[in-house]
């Protein structure tokens, strides 16, 4: 079952620039700041009330990142929602016709599985699922 917002995933080309704005922003520093490896990203997570925001640097040309900053711009990549059970999301949303990115979740940031669903099903808005590990 999707629960609630879990977080809003921000593609930028500069952390430090856009750390720079987002503490001024939110008047608060980042809590989490971490590498993804397998997605060729670094990661900032701000906490603001019960919202949280990640910013996503691309550590490769190769990266989703790098791709999505280079056709569109920074701005906006994601909208991620809490799951219960990522594995029994992904195969209900497959069942529904929505077409995945991830067939399986894998490590993500912040101590989540994560799984994508195709934004050609979802209004043009990249959807990542989220479950904490357990």
């Amino acid at each position: 079952m999707i629960h609630k917002i879990e977080h809003i995933g921000i593609a930028i080309k500069d952390a430090e620039k856009s750390e720079s704005i987002f503490n001024a922003l939110f008047n608060n520093k980042p809590y989490k700041r971490e590498v993804v490896e397998s997605e060729m990203v670094q990661t900032i997570f701000y906490q603001n009330g019960p919202n949280k925001i990640e910013l996503l640097q691309a550590l490769s040309e190769d990266s989703a990142i790098a791709k999505f900053i280079a056709k569109k711009g920074e701005g906006i990549h994601h909208i991620a929602f809490a799951v219960d059970d990522i594995v029994v999301e992904l195969a209900r949303l497959k069942a529904e016709g929505f077409q995945l990115i991830n067939e399986t979740p894998k490590d993500g940031a912040d101590n989540k599985l994560i799984a994508f669903v195709h934004p050609k099903d979802t209004n043009g808005v990249l959807i990542e699922l989220c479950q904490e590990k357990p």
